[in-house]
């Protein structure tokens, strides 16, 4: 595992990978469209050996691995241990053959290569030197292989960072925002610097499309229900967490209480629905 993506590891293989394994189910409900817009630009054919890059709980692979039968092969890699045995368990359950590895896609061994394509679904923003990431991941494709992904646009652009964080204005101290660039969910919001990097690491014929779908953020069998259940989630995975984190109990309850009306004027019949943005990437090796 690379030293560089340390801090990162760490997180996936702690509370962050926790969090995301116990909402799994919810999650990859909340990113339905996310997952359908990339398998749909990723085109996978029977017979084609495919890399998905971050696998996480195993989405996607499961969707690539049904699409390249007969003949095909998937290898799902992720450094999160918690997610990656979420993953086996779920093509075990679906009689699905894919081979599931630990290892951080930047710089650790990614199987045999020779793959046709090199898919993601959000997981790609994580790398410490992207344009080396992605010269190891190009090295493991074979030649006019292509690579698909899908990353969110600029937190700004996305209402499930935003909301809850300005609904907590005022009442948490303010936060100094990341560096843009720095490896995280939003790192590839510029579409210029997606570009640079890809262009850097060697990739052609680069595509860069916004991809926007509201995200059901929270479900239930009434509006209150979707709410509490957007606020256990956000608790889990979101910024809340991180914001309200060492506050003293009666900031908590406010800052609680202000992000459930948040996500309550965003409730309907079918759930808490947000708005989210992404960018479909796409190129050639």
């Amino acid at each position: 595992m690379s030293g560089d993506n340390s801090q990162m590891i760490a997180d996936w293989n702690g509370r962050v990978g926790e969090g995301w394994r116990v909402h799994q189910e919810r999650l990859d409900d909340m990113m339905a469209a996310y997952g359908e817009a990339v398998l749909q630009a990723a085109a996978a054919r029977p017979g084609e050996r495919v890399l998905d890059v971050g696998c996480g709980a195993g989405a996607t692979s499961l969707a690539l691995a049904r699409a390249v039968q007969p003949g095909g092969a998937v290898v799902g890699v992720d450094v999160s241990v918690p997610l990656l045995e979420r993953a086996r368990e779920r093509a075990a359950a679906a009689g699905l053959d894919l081979e599931f590895r630990r290892a951080d896609a930047s710089v650790d061994d990614l199987g045999p290569g020779g793959y046709d394509l090199l898919c993601s679904r959000f997981g790609v923003m994580f790398f410490a030197d992207p344009v080396a990431a992605f010269r190891h991941l190009r090295a493991a494709a074979r030649p006019g292989g292509r690579l698909v992904f899908v990353c969110w646009r600029a937190a700004a652009e996305n209402d499930w960072v935003v909301l809850p964080q300005r609904a907590l204005q005022g009442i948490v101290p303010p936060q100094p925002p990341p560096e843009p660039s720095a490896p995280g969910p939003f790192s590839f919001g510029a579409r210029e610097r997606v570009q640079g990097i890809l262009d850097a690491a060697g990739f052609r014929a680069v595509t860069i499309a916004p991809f926007d779908a509201p995200l059901r953020f929270g479900r239930g069998d009434t509006p209150e229900a979707a709410v509490d259940d957007a606020v256990a989630q956000a608790l889990d995975v979101g910024p809340v967490s991180r914001l309200l984190a060492g506050q003293p109990d009666d900031v908590r309850a406010r800052g609680l209480a202000a992000v459930r009306a948040a996500f309550a004027e965003r409730a309907g019949p079918t759930g808490v629905i947000i708005r989210g943005a992404a960018w479909i990437v796409t190129a050639q090796v």
